[in-house]
């Protein structure tokens, strides 16, 4: 009995000792793969990053900082030159080699199923070469000033686990050998992430020996996690609940950051007819989405000040560019499209469309903060306009599947840029090219000659201040002529975690175990 209470007494002794050293995290949603190839997806990314690392990072603002390679140079218009990190090893012991970069970025863009594929960012590759063992020439089709931003999102995996791997090689863990600052313990879809800090890291070690991920997808129930201590850390706080937790002090720390995340309306501005789009009485009608001025209309109807104050409590700036205020490529004089009901209406009727037609909003009910509520609430905004709006909000999964199959007429959507605003030209304004890798999610499929041209001689554009003046101007035609697509807010960011953690804030708004800390005492 003695020796049982003496066992007891010191299990109890060293058991605070250990929670100290575990991080749990209350997220709202797990990987839908950990293969770090299989989406591009910020969630899948921000896991991606515990494991595997890319040649840059990007850090909290998204500026690029060392990580398996110490620099990336330009060494002509077509060819950057990488210095590799010595240091850097694969959690099996061996050091990364040019061989383990070429073969991730050919594998990178090329991955079976992927319902994001990362060929926006391989596919200007030609070819990598090994100049000595720490020094890779990476060389580009053509001229390619955002490469070193592109391959900040592919991860590094090593050839001799990767080759051959599949996904669910991945997914199993057998091929998680990594050079990320954990290792990977557990995973299951549904289930917690479970990782351990890699001792032989060659970068900043964690502050955490053990970190696990819960998804938890509502955002009530995360904050109810942190309040009865379930977890230690939760991202993604609704605005109220946000605001009562800043105010606690004595048991809880917060963290905000504002987000280059764009909330827009993608628009079928495609198909002759669109399958969520009728006339009022229920019958067929042409695409009326294919003409600028009733996109133009549905901007107009919405009052994007009444979503930012009421629906997002503050939480969100209104939006009338791609890229939040200061973002390279962003243009001063693209403010928010003024709420006006009349000039909606005029430009209706000026398109043949006095009373209006039918149309279905699609979007996700759990991936973005209210991101039901901000359907709900265009949809009635456009009712108020004469049209007859309806709703349909799918999970997750679902909705991103549907929406990659292009069954959605309207369609709620967000991305971040990466980090310029021809980031998102590329991907959602520029025309559907997979034989260019662009307009990969353009889900309107919105189409210009014009505008695509100018997108085409930004991206292949050395000089920042040229780049800069035609990103603007692909913009300003977009949305000011066109309306390719309806900037609604950027979100903000946010995190809460128990009294005595810290955690550095992200505009990107990846939730990283190693940004958390411990407060100094």
């Amino acid at each position: 009995m003695k020796l049982r209470a003496a066992l007891l007494a010191a299990t109890l002794a060293v058991s605070p000792a250990l929670a100290q050293d575990n991080l749990r995290i209350g997220v709202e949603a797990g990987p839908t793969s950990l293969d770090p190839h299989f989406a591009s997806l910020i969630t899948n990314i921000a896991f991606a990053r515990h494991v595997f690392q890319p040649l840059m990072e990007q850090d909290a603002q998204q500026n690029l900082r060392p990580a398996i390679a110490t620099a990336m140079r330009v060494v002509d218009d077509t060819t950057w030159e990488v210095t590799l990190d010595p240091r850097m090893r694969f959690h099996d012991g061996a050091p990364v080699t040019a061989e383990d970069i070429a073969f991730t970025i050919a594998r990178a863009g090329d991955v079976p199923n992927s319902p994001s594929s990362f060929r926006y960012a391989t596919r200007p590759v030609s070819a990598v070469e090994s100049v000595n063992p720490t020094t890779v020439r990476i060389r580009t089709h053509q001229p390619t000033p955002l490469l070193p931003n592109f391959l900040a999102l592919v991860m590094i995996v090593s050839k001799k686990h990767g080759e051959g791997a599949t996904t669910a090689d991945y997914n199993s863990g057998r091929a998680m050998i990594g050079t990320g600052p954990f290792r990977h313990v557990s995973w299951q879809p549904g289930s917690p992430v479970v990782m351990e800090r890699n001792p032989d890291f060659g970068g900043t070690a964690p502050a955490f020996a053990r970190v696990e991920f819960r998804p938890i997808a509502n955002a009530g129930a995360r904050v109810a996690a942190l309040q009865a201590g379930d977890v230690d850390l939760v991202e993604i706080v609704p605005p109220d609940q946000f605001a009562r937790l800043r105010g606690d002090t004595a048991r809880f720390s917060v963290a905000e950051s504002p987000s280059n995340r764009l909330i827009f309306l993608t628009l079928d501005s495609d198909r002759e007819t669109s399958p969520f789009v009728r006339a009022k009485g229920g019958g067929p009608i042409a695409n009326p989405l294919r003409d600028a001025r009733v996109r133009r209309a549905l901007s107009l109807a919405i009052n994007r000040d009444a979503i930012v104050s009421r629906i997002m409590q503050g939480q969100a700036l209104a939006a009338g560019d791609l890229g939040p205020p200061g973002y390279f490529g962003t243009s001063p004089d693209l403010s928010p499209t003024p709420f006006d009901l009349d000039q909606a209406k005029r430009l209706l009727a000026e398109a043949g469309l006095p009373d209006g037609f039918a149309v279905q909003v699609n979007g996700p009910n759990d991936r973005y903060p209210n991101d039901e509520q901000v359907v709900q609430a265009i949809a009635q905004m456009w009712t108020r306009l004469g049209l007859t709006a309806t709703v349909e909000t799918r999970t997750r999964s679902v909705w991103l599947s549907e929406a990659a199959q292009l069954k959605y007429s309207v369609n709620l959507a967000g991305f971040s840029p990466n980090p310029e605003v021809l980031g998102m030209l590329e991907t959602q304004i520029h025309s559907w090219n997979p034989q260019l890798g662009l307009g990969t999610a353009n889900r309107g499929r919105f189409s210009n000659p014009e505008i695509d041209a100018i997108i085409q001689r930004a991206r292949t554009t050395i000089d920042n201040d040229r780049r800069r003046a035609l990103t603007q101007e692909a913009t300003r035609l977009a949305l000011r002529d066109h309306t390719a697509l309806i900037p609604l807010y950027f979100q903000v960011n946010t995190w809460a975690m128990r009294r005595g953690l810290t955690y550095e804030a992200r505009t990107d708004e990846m939730t990283l175990a190693f940004s958390a800390g411990r407060a100094p005492r």
